[in-house]
């Protein structure tokens, strides 16, 4: 590109309507001069070549994706990530705002990613290595989605669940059982205080339990479990399935007992989640296969957070993430603010129920509130709860007294020693 053309994918941000573009932050290296290497990040994504020979036009200041602030954040000897074939050549390493126009891809998530983590962005000249951060939606584009149907408020009032996490229990083992040892589990859990068990994301309509038949076990248990504990229990059913399925075992699911279904995000896709929103009569909870796979790199891929975000935006009312703790490989910033993508402000969409999951147990819910700081989140333990030497109700009660013995403000070791399950979980898991 000659210099007029670079400067022709640069603008000031004074100057672009805020409702016409999605903001967009990048870190990307580069072997290319910084100036040159964002247009062509803009380019990409956007005209690419933006006239034909022959023809005055210029697509450009109706559809170019403009740069409005690009920082040099390093210089490096090579890329952070070997790549084949090798750039052994110097990298600058830079962080790019861009603006993108709405007008390319319309209020379309299959659209929208496909310009802003496709071709464009992953293949732009002399860019190896190139990385998401976070992406901004201008309140014209929300109003075009739904967005959750219940969201955190709706959760908690069909659980009457008001002033606490909401306990999650995955039975296990996670590829599942025959639907009726699966449904005795769930209930001992449920008795022992258990909101919401689950199906794992492996289990989903295999033939060793079938979803029509774990669904009606599940049913009959939940309702006896509720009759038992005199208050409201879930169970979420999983009907992760090729897409034309999705609508069909919903209305199954929810027909014979499940109170709330939960769909792989990403093998599914987001545009099917969006479809099954106008349809679904019960919470929709999203799990995160797949996203590890695009995002754990830190100098390639998406950042988790811009997932999130587009996984409320499609209408999920719960976020089943990646959370705190070694095994979870996340860092605990980078939990934080998935959870407050979940939360914050996103215009009219409501907020969904961030659900931080991995590894644990009534041993480590005093650690998982104090970093998330308030209760509006899911807590899931599986082997926590269906692994407790007390059996699926001691693990469930376990949960129970670890917060009860937070909202006292009672040493969890102390308050353990007035109660076995609490201290069995200990003992366990700790």
């Amino acid at each position: 590109m000659n210099p007029a053309d670079i400067a022709s994918f640069f603008a000031d941000p004074a100057s672009l309507e805020r409702e016409d573009y999605v903001l967009l932050d990048y870190v990307l290296e580069t072997t290319a001069a910084p100036e040159l290497a964002a247009a062509h990040l803009c380019s990409e994504q956007s005209t690419a070549q933006w006239r034909r020979i022959g023809y005055e036009e210029d697509y450009r200041p109706l559809h170019a994706a403009k740069v409005i602030a690009l920082e040099v954040i390093d210089q490096l000897p090579a890329p952070s990530v070997p790549l084949d074939p090798p750039v052994t050549a110097p990298v600058t390493v830079l962080r790019v705002q861009i603006a993108h126009p709405l007008r390319n891809f319309g209020p379309r998530l299959p659209n929208l990613i496909s310009a802003v983590l496709g071709e464009g962005a992953f293949f732009a000249p002399e860019v190896p290595l190139v990385k998401l951060l976070d992406i901004e939606f201008p309140e014209s584009f929300l109003a075009a989605f739904q967005g959750p149907q219940f969201g955190v408020q709706g959760l908690r009032e069909q659980l009457q669940v008001y002033d606490r996490p909401i306990f999650f229990g995955v039975v296990k083992p996670n590829i599942g059982l025959a639907p009726q040892p699966f449904a005795e589990l769930a209930y001992q859990a449920w008795c022992g205080g258990l909101d919401i068990a689950k199906d794992d994301e492996m289990l989903a309509d295999p033939e060793w339990s079938p979803l029509a038949e774990r669904a009606a076990c599940m049913g009959a248990a939940r309702q006896r479990a509720e009759q038992h504990c005199q208050c409201p229990k879930g169970y979420l059913a999983n009907i992760t399935d090729e897409v034309e399925r999705l609508v069909e075992l919903h209305d199954l699911a929810v027909a014979q007992g499940a109170t709330a279904v939960m769909v792989n995000a990403l093998p599914v896709g987001l545009s099917a989640i969006r479809m099954l929103r106008r349809q679904a009569r019960v919470p929709l909870v999203a799990h995160f296969p797949f996203i590890a796979a695009c995002s754990r790199i830190p100098h390639y891929g998406v950042h988790t957070k811009v997932l999130t975000k587009l996984q409320r935006l499609a209408g999920y009312d719960v976020i089943i993430m990646p959370g705190f703790g070694p095994r979870m490989m996340t860092p605990e910033r980078e939990v934080l603010e998935n959870i407050t993508a979940c939360l914050e402000p996103m215009g009219a969409i409501k907020p969904s129920l961030p659900v931080p999951g991995g590894s644990d147990s009534a041993a480590t819910l005093e650690r998982v509130y104090r970093s998330i700081g308030h209760v509006d989140f899911g807590f899931v333990p599986g082997r926590g709860v269906f692994g407790h030497p007390m059996g699926p109700a001691g693990g469930a009660a376990s949960l129970q007294q670890a917060w009860a013995a937070i909202a006292g403000q009672i040493p969890i070791n102390d308050h353990a020693f007035h109660h076995p399950e609490l201290a069995a979980a200990l003992q366990t898991f700790g």
